[in-house]
């Protein structure tokens, strides 16, 4: 079975086993690679760019190489090349615990507990939980949901079609990486700055093939593409900016705007701000983004696979020709 074959069914098996299993409770293979990675800091940890850039060196590196090693160890079984990658697959990408805990979030703002829709938050990212109304909440649920589907999913499946396991396995390494310390602390201002450009360069395709996904999937596409060309340049992410912008113009609402992490206070642009309305509450917004999440991810398989045969056939042609 030729190598495309083998990304399409594995990758299509792992997001269907991510679809009906979720993450696991205990045992998570990107927690493990977190570990690994939080021991090899300890080791490291410097002041310094340098010793951050080995870090990111050695853990994704050795992400990469891990994936290398196992797919040559099965190369020669079709059957175990498939399997290896639906694993693979299905450990990498995260979007059912994205949307469950999205919905979970959305369901406690229905009720009208907005204390337990702040318990919920951190679940999703980083933002200052008490420094946010509902609605502000409902707006950050959104924004994560938009970001996360590039990160957790499409990402992973554009670098899979284009280096198998090993390519799955280092932009999981890479994303963890920057989550653990891409951040502008004290304490990762420079040593974390591998990580963080790293992040940045290995998700420019997959953000950019989220937003065109969103744009098509969406049900406003000229409002995305107009939402995306307005207001993308302005996120201080090179990858969030065009995902929440085209997300934002997809569903017809506002993102972006002042934001709390960690104490710290960020204003960003505000995304779609002429077109869209802000989101709310108890509304239906979470669980639009929700379902604009699952139409990108499993349109993304179909590109990533169908790229990847067309790219197979084309070297066919060149060679014969």
């Amino acid at each position: 079975m030729r190598a495309e074959r083998v990304f399409a069914y594995g990758a299509a098996a792992g997001l269907l086993g991510d679809l009906l299993l979720g993450d696991p409770r205990r045992g998570h293979p990107v927690a493990a690679f977190g570990r690994a990675a939080g021991a090899v800091e300890r080791v490291l940890w410097r002041d310094h760019r340098g010793w951050g850039a080995l870090h990111t060196a050695v853990c994704a590196g050795g992400a990469a190489a891990l994936g290398l090693a196992a797919a040559r160890a099965v190369h020669r079984s079709p059957a175990a090349s498939v399997a290896l990658t639906a694993t693979a697959t299905w450990s990498v990408v995260g979007g059912t615990s994205l949307a469950r805990e999205a919905v979970a979030v959305g369901r406690a703002l229905e009720a009208g507990d907005v204390e337990a829709a702040r318990a919920r938050l951190p679940h999703l990212c980083g933002r200052d939980p008490q420094a946010l109304d509902a609605d502000g909440i409902a707006r950050a649920v959104v924004e994560s949901v938009a970001e996360n589907t590039s990160d957790a999913v499409v990402g992973a499946l554009v670098w899979g079609a284009l280096g198998g396991v090993p390519g799955l396995l280092g932009f999981r390494a890479v994303n963890t990486l920057d989550a653990m310390v891409g951040h502008k602390s004290p304490r990762y201002r420079r040593y974390g700055w591998a990580s963080a450009r790293l992040d940045d360069l290995a998700g420019w395709p997959g953000a950019r093939l989220t937003a065109v996904l969103a744009t098509v999937a969406g049900g406003d596409p000229r409002g995305a593409v107009r939402a995306w060309r307005a207001g993308a340049a302005q996120h201080p992410s090179p990858n969030a900016g065009p995902v929440e912008a085209s997300f934002a113009g997809a569903l017809g609402v506002r993102l972006g705007g002042t934001l709390s992490y960690g104490g710290r206070i960020e204003h960003r642009p505000v995304l779609n701000g002429a077109a869209g309305r802000a989101v709310r509450a108890g509304s239906d917004d979470i669980d639009r983004a929700v379902r604009l999440s699952r139409r990108v991810s499993w349109l993304a398989l179909g590109v990533c696979a169908g790229a990847r045969l067309i790219a197979r056939r084309s070297l066919t042609k060149g060679r014969t020709s």
